[in-house]
């Protein structure tokens, strides 16, 4: 039976609730079992860039041998600063290729400060300015190495996809029998939000030498790299020690904690002010040791403006609601 889902987030203008965005969330225990609920543990979705992780994972599986920094950026959805595009350039050489094989759309930098730059130097949209990048990257690579064809690597029937698509299946438990096409034009899979939040306990509990553990561990040790300078995802691992975090298009969100607990959020109108504060919230009530607080609660409130100054925020009411059914 479906169960409906629930507030992630309210916004409210002097003192009056304008709006709501409704979602799901969820938490596991470090054994992958249902911790809380707000809504459906095993709501059905695309997963977007927050299965970044786990296509990194295949490629390392693969014999992508990368530096952690590089090994983060393969597993991000970068801000398009210069020190993400030059490591993707970097991946991209080590595999004896250049920008002219990513087949990534051609895109500006997210971040504002880079795309501002970017624009005043003179220069338009390209592949290796767009978010995925990095990934796509590690894919060419991973081809290379396994001498595959590179022409047609985002294809699902490639072997690289399809090792992709197995590592999906094993590290979230979920049989995966759907797959679109994702804004990078590469494979996007279906599977429940339970099984998202699984794929990172996976990860941080399994040996230091496994490929999934390898991917977390760099992406940790290399937040910048996941995200960018101003991005609430790098801010967030930064401010919990041992936090891996990935944030994906559409609101959707997955961490996992050191000890095992991880969780992952779904907002279903796809606010990513909504997916920022509710995955805040979240980590608030998880309470982590060593967290900065402070950090923490800076992003879970954004300010509502009127006139230029707040008059309001955004909000999640996450952590003092009640756990919905497991």
């Amino acid at each position: 039976m479906a169960i409906d889902p629930v507030v992630l987030a309210s916004y409210d203008r002097t003192g009056f609730v304008e709006g709501v965005h409704l979602g799901h969330a969820v938490v596991l225990d470090p054994g992958g079992e249902v911790a809380r609920a707000w809504g459906d543990p095993g709501l059905e979705l695309m997963a977007r860039s927050s299965a970044k992780p786990m296509q990194a994972t295949a490629m390392v599986r693969l014999g992508l041998d990368l530096p952690d920094d590089l090994c983060a950026l393969a597993a991000s959805s970068h801000s398009g600063e210069a020190m993400h595009r030059d490591g993707v350039l970097r991946i991209l050489a080590g595999a004896g290729l250049t920008a002219g094989a990513l087949q990534t759309p051609a895109d500006l930098p997210l971040d504002p400060v880079a795309r501002d730059a970017w624009v005043q130097g003179g220069h338009r949209a390209t592949p290796l300015a767009m978010n995925c990048s990095g990934k796509h990257a590690a894919m060419l690579a991973t081809c290379v190495v396994r001498g595959w064809s590179v022409g047609d690597y985002r294809d699902p029937e490639h072997p690289l996809q399809q090792a992709i698509l197995a590592e999906v299946r094993r590290l979230t438990g979920d049989p995966i029998t759907r797959v679109g096409v994702d804004g990078c034009g590469a494979p996007v899979h279906v599977m429940t939000l339970r099984g998202l939040a699984r794929s990172l306990t996976h990860a941080v509990t399994a040996p230091a030498d496994a490929p999934e553990r390898r991917v977390v561990d760099a992406m940790r040790a290399h937040p910048q790299l996941v995200g960018g300078s101003r991005r609430d995802v790098t801010e967030l691992m930064q401010a919990v020690p041992g936090l891996v975090a990935k944030d994906g298009a559409e609101g959707v969100f997955v961490g996992a904690l050191a000890d095992g607990r991880s969780f992952a959020v779904k907002v279903l109108d796809g606010s990513g002010r909504a997916r920022q504060v509710a995955v805040a919230a979240i980590v608030q009530w998880l309470d982590p040791p060593g967290a900065d607080h402070r950090r923490l609660s800076a992003l879970a409130s954004i300010a509502t403006l009127g006139g230029g100054r707040p008059v309001g925020a955004v909000r999640s009411p996450l952590a003092s609601a009640p756990a919905g059914p497991a």
